[in-house]
């Protein structure tokens, strides 16, 4: 009985996952995407990025996930942008799956369940507090599948099947060991009986902690010092309540029906002693210097695992004492809440196409500008752009690495993340970014110095172009000159 209903399940998840898709949007080359889409690109054409592969191959040594899509790539024959957002459609319909296994679980009633994993399905772009991140990105994230095999591991861990479990975690392990060790910390709290001995939900809270620690320098500091979430100080009152409220509604969660649905009293009462326990290893973390070589495993990141269960939760409890079967009341919360999210998505990437799908001719005009650096300059070039180029009006976050596949000095959007998590990469990325600053006065001199002491060949400049340089392509956001 339970594998017909598992079976039926499939096709709903399968009409809900472009839903989901339709809502969220889908961008790939933004934001995180510029260290994993240069990844793949870099395993698929080894020539590609001769001088700055550090700044994403050194953070990837503890993912199989670029070699896992590039092999894919390999093997069907596909063409790269297809491959990928095909790969982004099953995150999405895996993550949904993985919400639906526990929803069945904590849920006897069928609309409860589905209420629970609709709320998840159009809250995709939720950002979670003081993380930076929301529940599933915008394009194609070893986060989304490690996140699948987590909620797949939970499901397990409540059949109490420890071998599939063990499983799954090694799975997410492999694709992102930082999320995967909040999940083998919260499925071992999940396990604990309170009856039984409390070391095994102590060894768990312990596990995201398990990392070596080693000397900063003040390059590092710097770096560390361009991300907002690596210090509380740096928090707002709003974001706090993000941290308190849904572990506040957790605890009241696992109050209703006490005694009845042992599920999901279970996941929500121990999602609330996996949320403390983790914010109390969280704030030495983020407020004292000494520990300062552990801010970027970002510890308060536990908070996404607690998001993705309180969100399924809640649109449970909600489908089961206020939808039920009336289809108005369904259209009545999921219709404007979706309008929301997509409103919201519009505005985050206003400058371009919702769904950038291989293809299309691209609406952004920095994306045809990296377009034709791709295709008409040659692939050992090393360029140069406004290091803060990502937050500039109409960009809309597009990584110029991955998207134009070239070389570039250091910038500060993400590699100053990469540098903070790869100490050693610090010292250039502060040399190279600060040979940057005061880009928005740069005349051909100083792209000259550039080129002396980098070897820079061409540099991204502002749509006029640069007196004294050859500008042999133009847009109305940006020139593309090349460096005598």
């Amino acid at each position: 009985m339970k594998r017909n209903s598992r079976i039926r399940s499939l096709p709903i998840l399968a009409m809900l996952t472009p839903l989901a898709l339709l809502v969220q949007g889908y961008h790939p080359g933004v934001e995180d995407d510029g260290v994993y889409l240069s990844a793949i690109k870099k395993d698929l054409q080894p020539a590609l990025y001769p001088y700055d592969s550090d700044f994403f191959a050194l953070q990837l040594q503890a993912t199989v996930f670029d070699k896992l899509v590039a092999a894919s790539v390999r093997l069907t024959h596909l063409p790269l942008g297809w491959t990928v957002f095909a790969w982004q459609c099953a995150a999405i319909f895996l993550v949904l799956w993985g919400c639906w296994e526990i929803s069945r679980r904590c849920f006897a009633e069928w609309y409860a369940r589905w209420a629970g994993v609709a709320l998840v399905a159009i809250l995709l772009t939720l950002p979670v507090a003081g993380t930076a991140l929301c529940l599933t990105d915008q394009h194609l994230h070893p986060r989304a599948l490690a996140t699948a095999a987590s909620l797949f591991a939970v499901a397990a861990v409540l059949d109490r099947r420890w071998l599939r479990a063990g499983l799954l975690l090694a799975i997410a392990f492999v694709i992102h060991p930082i999320m995967a060790a909040f999940a083998v910390s919260y499925c071992v709290f999940l396990a604990w009986k309170p009856c039984g001995e409390a070391w095994p939900a102590a060894m768990a809270a312990a596990l995201p902690l398990n990392w070596m620690l080693e000397p900063t320098s003040e390059p590092w500091r710097q770096a560390a010092r361009t991300r907002d979430y690596f210090y509380f100080s740096g928090w707002h009152w709003y974001e706090w309540l993000g941290v308190a409220g849904p572990l506040i509604l957790l605890w009241w969660f696992s109050r209703i029906n006490h005694g009845e649905h042992s599920a999901r009293t279970r996941v929500a009462s121990r999602l609330v002693y996996f949320g403390l326990f983790q914010l109390a290893v969280a704030l030495p973390v983020m407020s004292f210097s000494a520990l300062d070589r552990l801010k970027p495993w970002q510890p308060m990141r536990f908070l996404h695992l607690v998001y993705f269960l309180f969100v399924l939760i809640a649109g449970g409890l909600l489908g089961q004492s206020v939808l039920r079967t009336r289809l108005w009341r369904w259209a009545l919360l999921f219709v404007p809440l979706g309008a929301v999210m997509f409103y919201a998505q519009r505005e985050t990437f206003p400058a371009t196409r919702h769904l950038e799908l291989p293809g299309l001719a691209p609406k952004n005009k920095w994306v045809e500008g990296f377009n034709w650096i791709r295709q008409n300059t040659p692939r050992d070039s090393l360029f140069a752009l406004d290091p803060h180029y990502m937050s500039l009006p109409g960009e809309d976050f597009h990584s110029f690495r991955a998207l134009a596949e070239r070389s570039a000095l250091a910038d500060y959007g993400k590699d100053a993340v990469v540098a903070t998590q790869v100490p050693r990469l610090a010292p250039r990325w502060q040399r190279e970014f600060q040979a940057q600053l005061g880009w928005t006065k740069f005349q051909a001199p100083d792209f000259r110095r550039l080129k002396e002491i980098f070897g820079v060949s061409w540099v991204v400049a502002p749509a006029p172009g640069v007196p004294g340089l050859d500008c042999p392509y133009r847009n109305q956001a940006l020139s593309v000159c090349r460096v005598q």
